[in-house]
């Protein structure tokens, strides 16, 4: 289905002068101060800051509420030799933060261990089931990364066993809150700290700094000394990569390559990905699926272990046993978003007569129905909630489009729901299949009467339209120094209208379309990942008008300009 392009508003003649004069001072194509311009950078210093990511620039972690009170409390049980039990989460972000708290403070005396929920038997976050483990391991206190923010009675549960557990979370928190010891997390309603979209490795990483700073040995080299992991959680976690979340990736990116992370690198070898110009799309889709692999098809300790491992034959057994896991959750992924098609294809006559999707069944891994529903948001452009039964009891998860807020939606439907928790594009929620009718007729009247049809037409942001002549090594170094790209920095979108295929397109892969469009006399080739659809409506001499990334494409020692095709408008079949 062809997107609906979306320009930036113009710039006014004062906004463009000002951004001539960019142009000038850094001596960079226009279009490059345009694109700082509309970021909100306006003069050199902001650019150099924005181009050179600085760990100066972080906050300081003292500003949440109460960190000094959880690092009091942490350096209280490392000197009194008590039990420490890091309880972590089962995706990327959760492995990342549990291995980051667990290597950090094992180096200072903690007597610790970690846990990492079963996706199937205890389900997400804190668990009434996960207690006996704590109890048996004689846990005095709980440090949680990644989630606990709204487990209201799980908390209780811990409390009245005896122990106490300091929350980190990054999750949105309902009304009300657990009664945890203290609670670090930057979207509290009341948080002075400045910046509220760290993922969950984030807040593990800012409270492992403040107790490092007591402690008086945050160092630049402790600063940095877990600085991959950092990274590959905050990408990983698809958070916004700006402010703090961009420093975390451009300086983690460096130390990734660096290699000092032995399960890392084990990982970065047996996905076949290049060590020397690793990036965050290296992250989202090498990295990121084998990490989440083992908590989809096993348990998410086996990452956390590979992650800790000091021993590099280990770190290449335990990578070997990801790898495996990684190849069934793909195979599982295929057949459960068939099926799942199969089923949205039968349930809805007229999908554009809907405003969600909630889709069902006894025979779905859970594991992979959060990936499954992200591919059908990009196929239907809905809201959609995935739901796996076995004995009448469901986990479930959804995925959202940008204009609606899914988490705000199961607040007010959250009473149907036996629990749920996330964000406002991702969620995960139990129920019990007898509330499966009444919990889908509430979410599709509350979202029918906030979101307009007009609005399910995909539309995708574009920065510019931009001449084929234009392209130069020179402007897509420009673009390089943007990275690392995601959430609210993504590489920038171009648009090139009649354009003419220069070539027969065909089909590589899984159903991706390879072509070469000629302008002016000047040649682009293209891959559309995923846009082989198109095929039988292109042929040679075409003309089209084409929206795309730009990036190189590099093939032993030559690298040459290559356009990722985002969408494709028809002009002249």
């Amino acid at each position: 289905m062809e997107k609906r392009w979306e320009y930036p508003i113009e710039l006014d003649p004062e906004e463009r002068r000002l951004v001539v004069e960019v142009s000038n001072a850094l001596k960079c194509p226009v279009l490059i101060a345009e694109m700082l311009f509309r970021k909100g950078f306006r003069t050199q210093s902001e650019v150099g800051e924005f181009f050179n990511p600085s760990l100066e620039e972080l906050h300081d972690p003292i500003l949440f509420e109460d960190m000094e009170r959880s690092v009091r409390r942490i350096l209280e049980a490392i000197e009194r030799k008590q039990r420490v039990i890091i309880y972590g989460d089962y995706d990327v972000d959760g492995t990342t933060a549990t291995a980051l708290l667990y290597l950090g403070l094992k180096r200072v005396g903690a007597d610790i261990e970690f846990y990492i929920p079963h996706r199937m038997i205890d389900g997400y976050g804190l668990s009434i089931n996960s207690l006996e483990f704590l109890k048996e391991k004689r846990a005095e206190l709980i440090i949680s990364v990644d989630c606990g923010v709204n487990a209201i009675e799980e908390v209780d549960a811990i409390n009245e066993a005896g122990m106490e557990i300091i929350i980190t979370d990054h999750h949105n928190p309902k009304e009300e809150l657990p009664r945890a010891f203290s609670i670090i997390n930057p979207k509290l309603p009341a948080t002075s700290y400045p910046f509220p979209h760290l993922a969950g490795v984030g807040v593990a990483y800012k409270l492992l700094m403040a107790i490092y700073r007591v402690m008086g040995i945050d160092t630049p080299e402790n600063t940095l000394k877990y600085m991959d992991l950092v990274a590959v959680g905050t990408i990983a976690d698809i958070v916004p990569l700006t402010g703090e979340n961009r420093i975390f990736a451009a300086i983690g990116l460096q130390h990734l390559i660096e290699k000092k992370n032995l399960g890392l690198n084990a990982l970065i070898l047996i996905s076949n990905l290049n060590q020397k110009t690793l990036d965050a799309s290296d992250i989202v889709f090498g990295i990121a699926p084998r990490i989440n692999a083992a908590g989809r098809m096993g348990s998410a300790a086996l990452a956390v272990e590979l992650l800790i491992s000091t021993e590099e034959a280990r770190s290449a057994e335990l990578a070997e046993v990801i790898e495996r896991q990684n190849s069934l959750r793909q195979q599982e992924d295929q057949k459960t978003y068939y099926e799942a098609c199969d089923i949205i294809e039968q349930k809805y006559r007229n999908i554009n007569d809907i405003h969600c999707i909630v889709i069902s069944s006894d025979d779905w891994h859970p594991g992979v129905i959060g990936i499954v529903a992200s591919k059908l948001v990009e196929k239907y452009f809905r809201p959609v909630v995935m739901i796996s039964f076995k004995d009448g009891f469901g986990c479930g998860s959804g995925r959202s489009i940008q204009e609606f807020d899914l988490f705000e939606a199961l607040k007010v439907t959250g009473h149907n729901l036996h629990s749920f928790g996330g964000h406002k594009y991702a969620i995960g929620l139990t129920i019990y299949q007898e509330y499966l009718d009444r919990f889908e007729n509430e979410l599709s009247r509350y979202i029918a009467e906030r979101v307009k049809f007009d609005v399910l037409q995909q539309s995708m942001p574009v920065d510019t339209a931009l001449e084929l002549y234009a392209l130069s090594d020179m402007l897509l170094e420009w673009i390089e120094r943007f990275a690392p790209f995601g959430p609210e920095n993504m590489r920038p979108v171009f648009v090139t209208r009649d354009v003419t295929l220069a070539n027969y397109p065909y089909n590589v892969g899984r159903n991706h379309l390879k072509l070469k469009v000629i302008k002016d006399g000047v040649v682009l080739d293209l891959i559309g990942y995923n846009l082989g659809d198109y095929l039988p409506r292109l042929k040679k001499n075409s003309v089209v008008d084409i929206a795309y990334t730009l990036e190189y494409n590099k093939f032993s020692t030559k690298s040459t300009i290559q356009g990722k095709l985002r969408d494709i408008h028809i002009v002249h079949e």
